[in-house]
């Protein structure tokens, strides 16, 4: 038996993540924010206010007047392989980050392994669509396989910790770390 209930087409029940993600932000206070796709921009500008600096990337042009002004905000119109360089050759150390970009396994996993070096230790990772509520949400259009990513990074799960809260459309957070308290890692965290 599910101990969940299910709402199926109420787009509000999709974006859940929307204010959990907020939420966390708020509490985490991340000095860098990435979001890897942001679409409207909805999620990327409520987390904004609490980020010290907050970064969202999106193929579409039209994602950029989308994204609200904000001194410690910036808008990269590209792919997540462009930022990514962009971020190594700054040496950036990510907060939070937010795979939302593509929801082929294919590209979940890509981007996760091309950013996760770049991840602070004790930065978190989280992955949208991982928990589609039922098979029609797998399509490419809504979820796609993005839940398949999930699968192979926790059999591989080395250096990070990772759960996904099983409410549609899923939200896989994950934690990098060696050690479990933070003031035990031998690295600083930012």
């Amino acid at each position: 038996m599910v101990w969940w209930r299910r709402s199926r087409g109420d787009a509000q029940a999709l974006n859940w993540h929307v204010d959990f993600i907020t939420h966390l932000a708020r509490i985490m206070r991340p000095c860098l924010y990435i979001e890897l796709g942001i679409y409207r921009a909805e999620l990327f500008n409520k987390v904004v206010p609490f980020a010290g600096t907050a970064v969202g990337v999106d193929t579409d042009p039209r994602a950029r007047s989308h994204v609200r002004k904000a001194a410690n905000a910036r808008f990269v119109l590209g792919t997540t392989d462009d930022l990514v360089e962009e971020l190594r050759e700054q040496d950036a150390r990510i907060s939070m980050l937010f795979i939302d970009a593509d929801h082929s396994c294919e590209s979940v996993l890509r981007d996760f392994r091309n950013y996760l070096p770049l991840v602070a230790d004790h930065g978190l990772i989280l992955m949208h669509d991982t928990h589609p509520g039922d098979e029609q949400l797998t399509q490419p259009g809504w979820c796609g396989d993005a839940y398949r990513a999930v699968q192979e990074l926790q059999a591989e799960g080395e250096g990070y910790e990772m759960m996904t809260i099983p409410r549609s459309p899923g939200l896989t957070i994950c934690r990098k770390r060696d050690a479990q308290l933070s003031w035990m890692e031998p690295h600083e965290i930012a």
